[in-house]
This record gives C-alpha cells, sequence and structure tokens, in this order.
C-alpha cells in the first residue's frame, strides 16, 4: 500500500518537474541534423514532458537558418506535428553584449530602438512568410541589472517594449539575469513592471553560470513575484572568463514553486546528446 501510495504521489509531481517549457538556442551546425533525427528528438522532448518549445532566435546577425523552407523552419513544423507549441524568437545581434557594454545614455535608447525595429520586422517576415503557428514570440536581447541599473535606463526600455508589444498579434517574452547590480526587491519590482505590460518575463537562475554565489542567487529569486518565470539552467560553464563560451550538461533544479518553469536549454538534455553538438 505504501509503495502504491508513493508511486502515485510520484506521478502526480512529475508533471510538475518535467521540461514542459525547454529553451532551444539554433546553431548554423545544427544544419547537420537531418529530419529524422529532428523528428526522433521531438517525440522525445514529447515523451519527457515537453508542451512548449521556446526558440530563442529565428535570425542571428546575418543568418535566418535557410529561411521560410530552411532546416530550422522545418525542423519547428515537425515540432509542432508532434505536439509542442511554438514561442519563437526575433532577431539577435551577435554583438549585442558588446553594443550594450559600450553605449551609454541617448545611444544606448537608440541602439535598442533600432534592434527592436530589426525584431519588428523579422517578426512581419516570419508571420507571412513561415506559415508557423506560433503561440508567443521570444525577444533575445536578454536584460541585466549591470546595464539597466539605472532607473531612467528602466523607463525608456518600459516604453520601447510597450511600443513593441503592441505591434505583435502573440504575447512577447523576454528574459533577464542578475549581476548583483540592483537590491533584490528592486530587481523583482522592476521585473514585475515589465510584467504588467502584458509580457511573459523569465529571470535565469544563473546556477549554470555561477556569476553570483547560491545564497545571493536565492535572495533574487526569493523576491520575484509569482507572475515571472523562472528558467533552471541545466548546463555547467566550464570555459573562463573572456574565452569562448563552453559548458557541461547538469540537471537542472526544477522545484514546485510558484512560478512557471523553462529550462535551458534543450541542447544539454540527455535525449538530445548524440542529435544537437553541444559545444
Amino acid at each position: 500500500m505504501r509503495t502504491l501510495l508513493a508511486i502515485c504521489m510520484l506521478a502526480l509531481c512529475l508533471p510538475v518537474l518535467a521540461d514542459q517549457r525547454l529553451f532551444y538556442q539554433p546553431l548554423n551546425r545544427d544544419a547537420a541534423v537531418t529530419p529524422a533525427q529532428w523528428q526522433q528528438l521531438w517525440r522525445a522532448t514529447k515523451a519527457q514532458g515537453g508542451k512548449t518549445l521556446i526558440v530563442q532566435w529565428s535570425a542571428y546577425g546575418d543568418s535566418d537558418f535557410g529561411g521560410a523552407q530552411g532546416w530550422l523552419a522545418n525542423s519547428l513544423r515537425e515540432a509542432h506535428a508532434q505536439g509542442l507549441e511554438l514561442v519563437l524568437g526575433l532577431y539577435m545581434d551577435p554583438a549585442y553584449y558588446q553594443r550594450i557594454e559600450a553605449l551609454d545614455g541617448d545611444g544606448l535608447s537608440t541602439y535598442w530602438k533600432s534592434q527592436l525595429g530589426r525584431s519588428l520586422s523579422q517578426y512581419q517576415h516570419v508571420r507571412e512568410g513561415w506559415q508557423l503557428p506560433v503561440a508567443g514570440w521570444y525577444l533575445p536581447m536578454e536584460l541585466d541589472d549591470l546595464h539597466f541599473r539605472d532607473a531612467a535606463r528602466r523607463e525608456a526600455l518600459y516604453s520601447q517594449l510597450q511600443a513593441l508589444n503592441r505591434r505583435l498579434d502573440r504575447p512577447l517574452h523576454i528574459s533577464a539575469f542578475s549581476a548583483g547590480k540592483l537590491a533584490p526587491r528592486v530587481n523583482g519590482a522592476w521585473l514585475d513592471q515589465l510584467a504588467g505590460l502584458g509580457l511573459t518575463v523569465w529571470w535565469q537562475d544563473g546556477a549554470g553560470t555561477g556569476r553570483l554565489p547560491p545564497l545571493v542567487r536565492q535572495n533574487y529569486e526569493q523576491a520575484l513575484p509569482c507572475r515571472v518565470g523562472v528558467v533552471r539552467e541545466a548546463f555547467r560553464q566550464v570555459s573562463a572568463p573572456g574565452q569562448a563560451f563552453r559548458a557541461e550538461p547538469a540537471e537542472p533544479k526544477l522545484n514546485a514553486g510558484c512560478h512557471a518553469e523553462a529550462v535551458f536549454a534543450l541542447r544539454y538534455r540527455p535525449w538530445a546528446r548524440g542529435v544537437l553538438p553541444q559545444n
């Protein structure tokens, strides 16, 4: 009887702790994955509890991964055929992190405006040409409390995101991470303000990058309102600062709290090994 009860309890917990929402970061080398492998990967993702696939971008610099009939679009059509809901990323500037590091004041605001314009153009291109059933859109430009610690910057960002969100036909998703520059309470209030625009806001737990000590990360997470989701990092970074990013798979720290959870990223999950190149 106790064994049966334990099994039942486990069955009740599994849907909560499964990889229900998974980030997928397209890379040009994924073009080598065959259609049969994609089908197998999406079936396995669904079997592992997957419901939503958040695709980090659909254009990265000059690459659109083959466009409407390219390998990415075709693989996502297969993902949808296997029962996965799609949140599709927009445009990503490869130099984004260098640019926001170098720019300040009006320069940063102008840069953000131009990049949101690129994402809006990509949205129109994908919506008209790719003809994918999309449940949401993802803005690849991550936010952090270092470059947006100034209240004026956060207000300018708020207005720009509000304007973009009004142009889209589905909810806009955006993610942020903490660098320890805003107090946890202030950071939580900022992300809550963005969620108030109708955005789906995600906070990265930082367990994989390890930029902040575990106790500090915990304080930031505890200060988040329930409507801000948490991205659980399923990797451990092994590259040193200044080196090209390298990471090893690690089990994400899922829990059954009040926050929606997503896992970053599909590439590091066991069933993707041997299909998606990791580093």
